[in-house]
C-alpha cells in the first residue's frame, strides 16, 4: 500500500464513521470536490463534507467541513437523505443536506486529518451533472451514479445503500 492509502486506513479505516455532506447547486450545476486515492477508481468526485466530531451536531459539522474544503460559509436549507457505504476498510453513514453558499467563492481547501504531503483534495468546482456522469462511473460518489437529474438528487428521501 502507498503512503496515502496507509494514512487513509489509519485515520478512517476499520471503524464506522458518521459523515455529513452538502448538496450545493448554483445555475444548475453541482459543487463537487475530487479526492485522490479513494474509491475503486483511485479518485472520487463527491459533494463537500466530512466526518463529525464527538459533541458536534450534524449541522455544526457540515458548516465546519464545508469551510475546510471550500472556504465558503453556508446555510443549511434542509435534510435530504441518508446513505450508507461499505468499501473495506471504509464504512460510513452519510447524512446529506441541501445547502447554499452565504459568503465566499469555492477554493480548494484541505483535510486537516491528513499530512500536508498526503492531502486528498485535488480539485473543486461547479459541474453539470450529466457531464460528470459521462466520466468513469466508478470515480463518482455512489449517490451521483444513481440519479438522473439534480432535481431527483435534492428530492431523494430515505435510507440508501448504493454499491
Amino acid at each position: 500500500m502507498g503512503k496515502i492509502q496507509d494514512q487513509i486506513e489509519l485515520q478512517y479505516g476499520q471503524k464506522l464513521r458518521v459523515r455529513v455532506c452538502g448538496i450545493c447547486i448554483e445555475n444548475n450545476r453541482l459543487l463537487l470536490v475530487h479526492h485522490r486515492a479513494l474509491g475503486v477508481a483511485n479518485g472520487l468526485w463527491a459533494p463537500p463534507g466530512g466526518g463529525m466530531n464527538y459533541g458536534e451536531t450534524a449541522e455544526q459539522a457540515l458548516i465546519r467541513e464545508f469551510k475546510e474544503e471550500t472556504g465558503c460559509t453556508i446555510a443549511i436549507k434542509k435534510f435530504l437523505f441518508v446513505h450508507e457505504y461499505l468499501d473495506p476498510p471504509l464504512h460510513g453513514i452519510e447524512l446529506f443536506f441541501e445547502v447554499e453558499i452565504c459568503s465566499g467563492t469555492p477554493i480548494l481547501g484541505t483535510d486537516p486529518e491528513m499530512d500536508v504531503d498526503a492531502q486528498l483534495l485535488t480539485q473543486i468546482g461547479f459541474y453539470d451533472l450529466k457531464k460528470v456522469q459521462e466520466t468513469e462511473m466508478s470515480s463518482l460518489h455512489y449517490v451521483l451514479q444513481n440519479v438522473k437529474s439534480l432535481n431527483e438528487l435534492i428530492n431523494l428521501k430515505g435510507y440508501f445503500k448504493f454499491h
